[in-house]
């Protein structure tokens, strides 16, 4: 099948988010991981202009939250950082010579089909190349390449500038979207707060476990007394 497939590398939740230490124990950590991941899934299965998915990951939960979506699962690249999953991704696909790829990491709950929808409508005829920054406008959530391993990739919390750089040293003028729900990644204590303040508000299964929780509480509790 043709088309742009989503790209998602998941790590193993084992060792998932750990500078949300100091506000998350080990099994909490796991957990909203885990719930996050489904979150972005759901969200792009429910993209009628994706071709599939696609999950680099060889940890057993992510497998099943994986094939519960519909998505393909590949072990190539697991275990070689962000940046090796979705490279070893983008040359499967390639070999496979299909159209194209979306990656996305998978801690942006508050992901929007129509978010996804307007990346892809921007995306021009290949070569091409759209990126949608992360909040900070330092990382890269989501990146559209066609074909597939057009641009070499470099994730990372400084990336969104180098790739915009490796995009145009390949000849491909950038296009950059930017998407508040894609661009709300989650990996520092202040990044929970933020989420939890973002408006308007999307009923998320991140959101509700933070609630049930109580980390919800606590951390907004903190931020009212800090004001």
């Amino acid at each position: 099948m043709s088309g742009i497939w989503a790209v998602v590398p998941i790590k193993e939740f084992s060792g998932a988010k750990q500078r949300l230490t100091p506000r998350l124990s080990p099994q909490q950590r796991q957990s909203l991981a885990a719930i996050m991941v489904e979150d972005v899934l759901y969200t792009l299965a429910t993209v009628p202009q994706l071709a599939g998915i696609v999950v680099v990951t060889i940890d057993p939960l992510a497998r099943s939250l994986a094939e519960r979506y519909g998505a393909r699962v590949v072990t190539d690249g697991a275990r070689d950082g962000h940046t090796g999953a979705v490279t070893s991704a983008a040359r499967l696909l390639a070999r496979e010579r299909l159209d194209g790829m979306i990656t996305l990491p998978g801690d942006i709950p508050r992901i929007q089909a129509s978010e996804v929808t307007a990346a892809l409508a921007a995306h021009k005829s290949a070569p091409a190349f759209t990126i949608v920054p992360a909040h900070d406008e330092l990382g890269s959530n989501a990146i559209i390449c066609s074909p597939p391993d057009a641009v070499p990739f470099r994730f990372g919390e400084d990336s969104f500038f180098p790739h915009l750089d490796a995009a145009r040293r390949a000849g491909i003028a950038p296009s950059i979207l930017h998407q508040p729900g894609i661009a709300m990644d989650i990996d520092h204590p202040a990044d929970l707060l933020a989420f939890l303040q973002m408006s308007p508000r999307i009923p998320t299964r991140t959101l509700a476990f933070l609630e049930q929780s109580g980390i919800a509480g606590e951390l907004l509790a903190e931020a009212t007394a800090a004001r």
